[in-house]
């Protein structure tokens, strides 16, 4: 096909909004919309070139393996090698564990499935993540095992029947996609058949773009229809965020987009001419290098932190990655790509070695638990860091919720719908609503509250921003009478690298407490504990940070007011306006009057950077109850 250099524009628009916003800028909080856009580029150009190998009678799968294994994989395993000696000196034992996972899925093309397991994508451990990124290179490669195929069998059908065929899987793909977004979020986010339809589009565009472009004439339909796919995508970076329903019919607008610029930005366009110029086109071409070495440089350099990167250090480590880009693009990519290797069985061979090599490392990884004797771990504090141990307690010890429409929600962890309560049967006294941030409290308030039926529900990670899928929680509560006492809390989003506390997001709270308000309930709001920028496994064993000569276990309570002012002031407003409620601000059990802690009296209370464990909530849970002693009324 002939070169289009506004293509590697549209490459730059893409990658680098993915690039700011896992840089944590706020200004791009949709900045993940350029994933949407490079799969639209990719179905457009992987289906020109296989509609031409079919037309001239030349298409092979051998063939087009070929090709697809020196695009991605040499920059891929340069990355992943340059990942592990990093990770091996600086990554703590369950971080290494993690790691070594993710190796054997990206080895795999699995890696979507993996971090699908693990974690939502807009979660805070995500970012922690040295390869998540590859989520989306395993979605292409997924769909490249069958497509290739797919199209052949169906080009013997006819141009047209083809065509309606890949709509038609297409709509089907979308309209999954639209399902899952409310009732499994992370599924929807990370899986191929959520996905499909993007790449779809792509090869939509392929089979019937020219008969489109034709229809636009050669002026003002062109002009109007590729400016609008302009803003259409930079719209979606700036205005969306991790609360936009994910894939849903909001992702037609960025695909859109970029369908509406590879139809209608042709020479002439002032889109073309924004899109050709040379900066774009020099950022385009090294723009998977770019991807591939974005994440990894910010996880690792937020893994050992000892607080959150500041901007500066982001705006450097962004430098970084685009130049070690373009020394990939020029020395990795591009002497692949141009036949520097002729040999058909060299290249499946060198394949096959560095995968099992990868494997291999992996598996070992896994095995030995991350490697814990890297590390002379003497232990400083007891307290268990990890989310099995809480979960595990809180599995054991207590028992499913009602109603049994709740709990069967729970069992499959229905659009992340999990609950407990302390004591079996009906008839829940106290009940904590959230998300996560709700969970981390109940063991110690159900400890603490030991006559009292104590149960959490969360579900989600916004449940007071209109989100439909907490009514039927919000339902529940409002109609028991046996609930006396709600307490609702989440992650209070503050941090300019996240979607501020805004005014939609106190309306939702103001309207789910007075209507828990209403119905009788005793309601507390909860201020948030403080979020720390160093994982507390540095804490516990003390391993100092990079960039501090001080063990990762305190933050300034400066820094922990500044960030909470942003939403903290709504909270107490909430509190002030309905009569009764109150605000219980659990920053005050874990900071003093210059520092905030994971410690206490000796012993760690956080699991993650932002998660009590096991004796932190219990901790917290005996305070509350001294402090408040009406919640075991």
């Amino acid at each position: 096909m002939r070169y289009r250099p506004e293509i590697d524009g549209l490459r730059a628009l893409a990658v680098v909004p993915v690039v700011l916003f896992h840089a944590g800028f706020a200004a791009f909080s949709g900045g993940f919309v350029g994933v949407d856009v490079f799969f639209v580029i990719s179905g457009f150009l992987i289906t020109t070139i296989l509609l031409a190998d079919l037309s001239a009678g030349q298409f092979s799968l051998v063939a087009f393996y070929e090709r697809r294994a020196l695009r991605i994989l040499p920059a891929l395993f340069v990355v992943m090698a340059a990942c592990i000696p990093l990770a091996w000196l600086w990554l703590m034992p369950h971080e290494m564990k993690e790691f070594s996972e993710s190796l054997i899925a990206v080895a795999t093309f699995s890696s979507n499935v993996l971090f699908w397991q693990q974690s939502g994508y807009f979660d805070t451990a995500a970012e922690l993540k040295p390869l998540l990124h590859t989520w989306s290179l395993a979605v292409e490669e997924q769909y490249y095992i069958f497509f290739p195929l797919c199209l052949a069998l169906g080009w013997r059908l006819g141009r047209r029947k083809l065509t309606a065929t890949l709509a038609l899987v297409a709509c089907l793909s979308l309209g999954l996609a639209c399902w899952g977004a409310s009732r499994q979020p992370a599924a929807s986010f990370y899986l191929l058949p959520t996905r499909a339809w993007e790449l779809l589009l792509g090869a939509l565009i392929a089979l019937c773009g020219e008969s489109w472009a034709s229809r636009l004439g050669s002026g003002i339909g062109r002009q109007w229809v590729s400016l609008s796919g302009l803003l259409f995508i930079m719209g979606a970076i700036v205005g969306f965020d991790k609360l936009t329903p994910y894939p849903s019919l909001w992702t037609l607008v960025p695909t859109g987009g970029a369908a509406m610029l590879i139809v209608g930005a042709t020479s002439g366009t002032l889109a073309h001419a924004i899109l050709s110029n040379r900066l774009a086109v020099s950022i385009g071409l090294i723009s998977y290098s770019a991807y591939l070495w974005h994440q990894p440089l910010f996880a690792l350099t937020r893994n050992v932190a000892s607080q959150r990167p500041s901007d500066l250090l982001m705006l450097s480590l962004i430098a970084a990655t685009f130049a070690l880009a373009f020394l990939t693009w020029r020395y990795v990519e591009t002497p692949f790509r141009t036949g520097v290797l002729k040999s058909r069985k060299l290249v499946v061979g060198l394949g096959a070695i560095f995968s099992a090599f990868f494997t291999a490392i992996g598996v070992s990884g896994v095995t030995f638990a991350g490697f814990p004797s890297r590390f002379d771990l003497h232990e400083l504090y007891p307290g268990d860091v990890g989310h099995l141990e809480f979960h595990k307690l809180a599995a054991e010890k207590y028992f499913p919720c009602t109603p049994p429409r709740l709990a069967a929600q729970a069992l499959k962890w229905e659009g992340f719908m999990r609950c407990l309560q302390s004591k079996p049967g009906p008839g829940v006294e106290v009940a904590l609503v959230g998300d996560s941030h709700a969970e981390h409290l109940f063991l110690g308030l159900a400890e603490t509250l030991g006559s009292r039926n104590v149960a959490f529900y969360i579900k989600s990670s916004a449940p007071f921003v209109g989100n439909p899928e907490f009514t039927d929680i919000l339902k529940y509560l409002v109609e028991s009478p046996s609930i006396k006492t709600v307490l609702v809390t989440m992650h209070w989003i503050g941090r300019k690298s996240e979607v501020p506390f805004n005014s939609t997001l106190e309306h939702e709270l103001r309207n789910t407490v007075e209507l828990l308000h209403n119905s009788g309930k005793r309601v507390y709001i909860l201020n948030d504990v403080p979020r720390f920028g160093s994982s507390a496994e540095r804490c516990k064993f003390g391993v100092r940070g990079l960039f501090s000569q001080d063990l990762s276990c305190s933050i300034g309570r400066n820094e922990v007011d500044s960030y909470e002012s942003t939403y903290l002031g709504a909270l107490s407003a909430v509190a002030r306006e309905i009569p009764s409620v109150k605000l219980i601000d659990i920053r005050n059990y874990l900071c003093d009057g210059t520092v905030c802690s994971m410690v206490k009296d000796g012993v760690l209370m956080y699991r993650d950077q932002i998660h009590l464990n096991i004796p932190g909530s219990r901790y917290v849970g005996r305070r509350m109850v001294q402090d408040f002693p009406d919640l075991s009324d």
